[in-house]
């Protein structure tokens, strides 16, 4: 494994060949995993870097925001549609969802959208209110009416709700924490989403974990979810989709004894070939080692993708995943709607349902705020996810097999970065939060606990923020080899974590997989760790045994053979990290490997800080300098919608291109730093392949712009700016013109890699502002000189042009 300087500079990297992601289906061509998600990692955001891993310049933000909703006083016992009506002189609903939003812990999503309170006794008034506000005065203002509230509403137990409509919400809140688990499963289920969402405002830490404490809503025929275990999703992620590079992290979870809820893949590329690759290679696993109906695996690709896959390779797939959000407009960002979401689900009879993805701040970040609050909009996509789970049971009876919908939900909490929430301690409180709104709408809600480098959160916070999160039992984490994913380059949890996490507070794994580790040998009868606990190579010989009966080598053979060995270097050299043993405890990263991590966490955080430095644009030929609105690297970092227009003043020099090529090309290339202007202006990068991109562009007949407009804090969406400014006035309304967008990516793993984003519409839609976004655009990522295909930037190059004309072809 290469290693960094002492300086932190340039890695020594293998070379590699790098399959990178092809056209996808409307927005979701953007899921560059899914999880890849969508969240943030479209933005192009970037963070900021001092000396120090973990460290941040920019200081967090106070505990209260410096503005925002203002309640200086309220009346004896006023509610909040009371104080609304007196305030505003009649009921304002805006101002309505403002004062519910105000209720909330301070998070920065919710101070960017206007609605934190401005101060402590504000936030402690809106609390109030709400606390004496009834239930049923709440349903009755819904904050948003769309198709996913409708159908929401249409889940929730209309005889339950009828029940507590009369309630106080802090009667509500008395009732949560003070019942059984029985009693509070027959109220929950009239719970709509709204409420469930306002209910968690009223609870402090200790009480959201009373509510973790007390519901608990298992897996049909599992342990998974119940109260005591605590499991794991294997996310076995490749830089290049390497069907090797995911066989042997799954071969290292099950080395540590973890793994029981699936094997969970984010895919590189949404390709049907390549997603169906994936779900093979999971599905091997399972069978060869007789867990297939123990675990199910799955693709983590759109929907769609999945659903063709099995289409196309019936019984390739097991449970099929989608990235939920909580109104209309925000799921169109997903491709998904509601009437989709239904169909796929009532396609769901087998024993595997669904999985569900989601995390606060996704739909505000995605400009779909709606003007209410982040904690309301994520309870929503619970109430979304549990309105499915009841699709998948009514296809099982359907099917005339027993009702036991197997759906679950993963709450990505910290995905975005800062212009969500920034600290350690708002990681803990969206991760309670969240929780206690899963269980409260029935379903086994799992965390992944974690954090983009331009948090303020670092490798030994996370270990704190699991420590407070934990007493809550969620129904399961990630698990990876290292805290580093490989390929999407933010910190989650390790094996090792998990390791810890059984020790520490006696989480127990699903039953039937800790029979299966004991059985493995990993575990001894008493469940402790033998002498091959860690052991990545015994495993694989385990599984190489298993799956050809008639190999006669014993399993000490197998680990040391050659071909052994050299299979799990080239995953190595790909950057794919794999945990071999273990430190002074059974879960401590090996120290070497631990050292290695935080070199490359220490190297993100100072590419987070980059900026391209003007001796490289100097190097870049015939250059148009343009920036955004951001003052600074700050305002660039904690308020990304400054990096997404072009600033007026830089609108000139756009307006002058514009003149001067008078409609004469079709192509014209963009270069931002984004989140690593290292991953721009490292040797054998740009300037390898930028001439490699004109040529291939203009091969296929493209009329490229001798110009390359280079733009200081630019973010994706300020090459669609670009696009308008320069092709919207065009007179040829059915033209197509292309923004092609060099882009750096999040930084942190081995290969300081950059995107290009492609986009090919009409000069029509140009000429509407806002109309170019993410749902017509399409993403080639992961490059670098160590990616590029047949390690020859003019390949890669090639790939491009061939998604692009791919675009062209089907927009």
């Amino acid at each position: 494994m290469k290693k960094l300087t002492n300086e932190l500079t340039r890695p020594r990297r293998p070379r590699q060949i790098r399959v990178a992601a092809a056209a996808l289906p409307a927005a979701a061509r953007l899921a560059l995993r899914r999880r890849t998600f969508m969240m943030g990692l479209l933005g192009g955001v970037a963070a900021t870097f001092a000396a120090g891993c973990g460290s941040d310049p920019v200081a967090p933000a106070p505990p209260t925001a410096p503005s925002g909703v203002s309640i200086p006083e309220i009346g004896d016992g006023e509610d909040v549609i009371a104080y609304v009506t007196r305030v505003k002189g009649k009921y304002d609903h805006e101002f309505y969802k403002a004062v519910i939003g105000a209720a909330n812990d301070f998070k920065e999503g919710d101070e960017a959208l206007g609605i934190a309170a401005a101060d402590d006794l504000s936030r402690e008034n809106a609390r109030k209110l709400l606390s004496n506000t009834k239930i049923g005065d709440l349903v009755d203002r819904p904050m948003l009416e769309d198709a996913v509230y409708d159908l929401v509403m249409k889940a929730t137990d209309t005889a339950a709700l009828d029940g507590v409509r009369a309630w106080k919400m802090s009667e509500l809140k008395s009732f949560l924490l003070e019942k059984t688990e029985d009693e509070i499963k027959a109220v929950m289920v009239g719970l709509p989403s709204d409420i469930i969402g306002m209910i968690v405002k009223l609870m402090n830490n200790a009480e959201l974990i009373k509510v973790g404490q007390t519901v608990f809503n298992p897996l049909p025929g599992s342990n998974l979810g119940a109260k005591g275990y605590m499991g794991a999703r294997i996310q076995p992620n490749s830089p290049t989709d390497d069907t090797t590079d995911i066989l042997w992290q799954v071969m290292n979870g099950f080395a540590f004894a973890v793994g029981d809820v699936v094997l969970g893949n984010n895919p590189v590329s949404s390709e049907v070939a390549s997603v169906h690759a994936i779900e093979e290679v999971l599905k091997d696993v399972l069978v060869t080692f007789k867990l297939e109906d123990t675990m199910p695996h799955c693709c983590l690709a759109h929907i769609d993708v999945q659903a063709e896959v099995e289409k196309q390779f019936p019984g390739s797939t097991a449970l099929w995943f989608q990235s939920l959000g909580s109104t209309v407009d925000a799921n169109a960002t997903f491709d998904v709607t509601v009437e989709k979401m239904l169909n796929h689900a009532a396609t769901r009879s087998g024993k595997y349902g669904l999985y569900f993805e989601t995390g606060q701040g996704a739909d505000a970040t995605n400009g779909h705020g709606a003007g209410f609050d982040m904690v309301v909009h994520e309870s929503r996509k619970y109430g979304f996810a549990r309105a499915l789970k009841k699709r998948v049971a009514e296809a099982q009876k359907a099917a005339g097999i027993p009702e036991a919908p197997w759906v679950h939900l993963n709450d990505v909490a910290g995905f975005i970065g800062p212009e969500v929430f920034r600290t350690k301690e708002q990681l803990v409180r969206c991760c309670l939060e969240d929780i206690a709104m899963g269980k409260l709408h029935g379903l086994p809600i799992g965390l992944d606990i974690c954090s983009t480098l331009h948090m303020s959160v670092d490798l030994d916070d996370l270990d704190w923020c699991i420590d407070q999160i934990m007493p809550a039992n969620p129904a399961y984490l990630m698990g990876l080899p290292t805290k580093n994913d490989p390929m999407l380059s933010y910190l989650t949890t390790a094996f090792q974590d998990h390791v810890r996490i059984r020790d520490k507070f006696g989480y127990k794994v699903d039953d039937k997989m800790w029979a299966f580790f004991k059985e493995l040998g990993v575990i001894d009868a008493m469940g402790k760790p033998t002498q091959y606990f860690g052991n990545v190579k015994y495993v694989y010989a385990k599984y190489v045994k298993a799956k050809n009966p008639a190999d006669m080598r014993t399993v000490d053979e197998i680990m040391n053979a050659q071909e052994t060995l050299d299979a799990l270097d080239a995953v190595k050299k790909r950057g794919v990290f794999i945990a071999e043993g273990h430190g002074a405890n059974p879960w401590d990263l090996n120290p070497e490997l631990d050292k290695y991590i935080r070199e490359l966490v220490a190297d993100g955080k100072k590419s987070i800080l980059a900026e391209l430095a003007p001796a490289f644009v100097a190097t870049i030929p015939n250059v148009v300098k343009v920036w955004t609105g951001a003052k600074d690297r700050d305002d660039y970092i904690l308020h990304p919608p400054t990096g997404e227009q072009i600033k007026d003043d830089a609108v000139r020099e756009v307006e002058k291109l514009r003149e001067t090529h008078a409609g004469k090309y079709d192509v014209q290339i963009m270069i931002s730093e984004g989140l690593n202007a290292f991953s721009i202006s490292d040797p054998g990068h740009v300037d390898k392949f930028l001439p490699a991109l004109r040529a291939e562009l203009e091969a296929a007949g493209y009329k490229v712009a001798p110009e390359h407009v280079v733009c200081t804090s630019g973010r994706v969406r300020a090459g669609y700016h670009l696009g308008e400014v320069l092709y919207g006035k065009l007179a040829d309304a059915k033209s197509r013109r292309a923004i092609v967008h060099i882009i750096g990516e999040r930084p942190g793993s081995e290969h300081r890699a950059f995107s290009v984003y492609m986009t090919i519409p009409t000069v029509a839609s140009w000429a509407e502002p806002g109309k170019v976004d993410h749902d017509i655009t399409s993403v080639f990522a992961g490059l670098a000189d160590t990616t590029y295909k047949d390690n020859n930037p003019g390949a890669s190059a090639k790939q491009v042009v061939g998604q692009l004309n791919d675009l062209l072809t089907k927009t």
